[in-house]
């Protein structure tokens, strides 16, 4: 670690602690001070632009350490990597790699985004080709993928495609048969395609489904079952080995990671399920994010902003978690989707140039939906002895048509338990008493469409990149999920001895 950046952390570690309570009461403007919004364009010359509030007054942040955070930025070289990710450089430097998901959205090095230009009107016209029948009459799409290649396009399909879907898509990725059996369950073989998402297009679990998929077809009378499949890959020459048709394969560029891929022909099925105008303003909205964290600076930058306040728990204040909850059935799987693109991300413990890291990196991301984690979560959060930052996310508009007093509901309870994480109330009883001074965040939409989610997802991929930043550590390689893989493949071709209880286990499921 640089001298710069370790007398920055050291800076850091010296603010006083103050409680949520004092800040107020101490800052009278800190409301405004603390929160922010970001405009969003709409697609519809017809609507109303929409936006996003961001509300960080219920954190411990304060002027004081934003201005030395902003120092740690600088040390840290934070501008210079923002603007190597940007031009298309090297930011991934155990692979090798540019990381140009942002270029999928029309931000970045021009040859990226003309060939990511290229590619995307490819995809749509395979996507207007199945919605005005050419292919016959597609009424299912099983999409099966892993990680980043089926979480991203189930969490936006699932957001915007429940009821009004053109295509009914499933996304499939466990390789537990019940997940492909519950999908097949659901689709008329004689109208499904088969969309196979894989980087390498040798993935053991999406190749595995993908095979069993065919089969499924073959034995319910579809007479060309490889004809019924859709390729999306970074290796079109593996998917043809495999048996693909090549004008049927969506390529997308190598320097697309995995989970940063829905942006590219990983996010067919949304386009299949949603159209196409909702998918191009989908990347609208990611690429107003990607303007501004491209052109902000320091503090008003609020994708940095918000790694400040992440990096001043998880480092500062010792909270080895982060909570996510999604006040909105919309997003049920959004804090699934952000556990990958975290963890995975920045779940490291050597420095971009391997080197230990100097203290924690990512804090284990979790959450769930509100208000059913209410009664399940929230005792721990409020009443636990862990300090664990919160974020709120809710939308202002509702998602529904049935009496107002469903989402009036939903939001008060999302408000009250900012407010009561931050309050608490103390009680002669022990058992009754809540300590309070528990920080959160939240983030209020105007509406849930395809270009605040968009945004939404944008918002966290870059606040996940200068979290790396500000640690030194590089977020887009992920040798971590090797070693498991590796021993798997140590077993299915048999004579490899392991420790005592992995040699007891294989013999009781008959796998020695």
């Amino acid at each position: 670690m640089s001298d710069a950046r370790e007398q920055a952390w050291h800076r850091l570690s010296l603010h006083p602690k103050h409680t949520l309570a004092q800040l107020f009461k101490t800052h009278p403007g800190r409301l405004e001070a603390m929160t922010a919004r970001l405009e969003l364009d709409s697609a519809d010359a017809e609507s109303e632009a929409g936006g996003i509030l961001f509300d960080w007054s219920k954190t411990h942040l304060t002027p004081e350490l934003i201005a030395d955070f902003e120092a740690l930025a600088k040390a840290a070289e934070f501008d210079e990597m923002r603007g190597r990710l940007f031009a298309g450089e090297i930011v991934n430097p155990t692979e090798g790699r540019a990381a140009e998901h942002s270029a999928l959205r029309g931000v970045g090095r021009d040859a990226s985004v003309e060939e990511a230009d290229a590619l995307r009107e490819r995809m749509r016209l395979m996507v207007e080709a199945i919605h005005s029948g050419e292919l016959g009459e597609v009424r299912h799409l099983i999409h099966i993928g892993i990680g980043g290649s089926a979480l991203g396009p189930a969490v936006v399909v699932d957001a915007l495609a429940r009821d009004l879907a053109l295509v009914d898509v499933h996304v499939v990725s466990n390789v537990d048969g019940v997940a492909l059996e519950a999908a097949f369950a659901k689709c008329d073989p004689a109208h499904t395609w088969i969309a196979v998402a894989s980087k390498t297009f040798t993935t053991i679990e999406t190749m595995t489904n993908a095979a069993s998929a065919l089969r499924w077809l073959e034995q319910n009378g579809v007479a060309d079952p490889t004809g019924r499949v859709i390729a999306l890959t970074a290796a079109p020459s593996k998917a043809v080995e495999w048996g693909v048709d090549e004008t049927r394969i969506l390529p997308f560029a190598e320097s697309v990671g995995g989970r940063y891929s829905l942006w590219s022909s990983i996010g067919f099925p949304i386009a299949v399920a949603t159209g196409w105008e909702d998918f191009a303003a989908l990347l609208a909205g990611a690429a107003a994010v990607d303007a501004h964290f491209r052109d902000t600076a320091g503090r008003a930058n609020l994708p940095l902003l918000a790694a400040f306040a992440d990096l001043y728990y998880a480092r500062i204040r010792g909270a080895q978690t982060r909570a996510c909850f999604a006040y909105d059935e919309r997003l049920r799987l959004l804090p699934s989707y952000l556990q990958q693109l975290e963890m995975e991300s920045n779940g490291k413990s050597v420095t971009a140039e391997g080197e230990p890291v100097s203290g924690p990196t990512a804090p284990v991301t979790w959450g769930g939906v509100g208000t059913d984690a209410q009664h399940a979560v929230f005792q721990l959060l409020h009443q636990g002895t862990h300090l664990i930052p919160v974020d709120f996310i809710a939308s202002i508009a509702p998602g529904d048509d049935l009496d107002q007093a469903h989402h009036r509901i939903l939001l008060m309870n999302c408000f009250a338990q900012g407010a009561a994480l931050m309050a608490g109330k103390p009680s002669d009883d022990p058992a009754r008493a809540y300590a309070g001074n528990r920080p959160s965040t939240t983030i209020l939409v105007d509406d849930l469409d395809a270009a605040t989610l968009g945004a939404l997802i944008a918002f966290h991929e870059h606040r996940t990149f200068a979290n790396a930043v500000l640690m030194g550590i590089n977020p887009f390689d992920q040798f971590g999920v090797e070693l498991g893989k590796e021993i798997a493949n140590k077993i299915e071709q048999g004579g490899a001895t392991f420790d005592p209880s992995t040699e007891a286990l294989l013999k009781l499921a008959g796998l020695e």
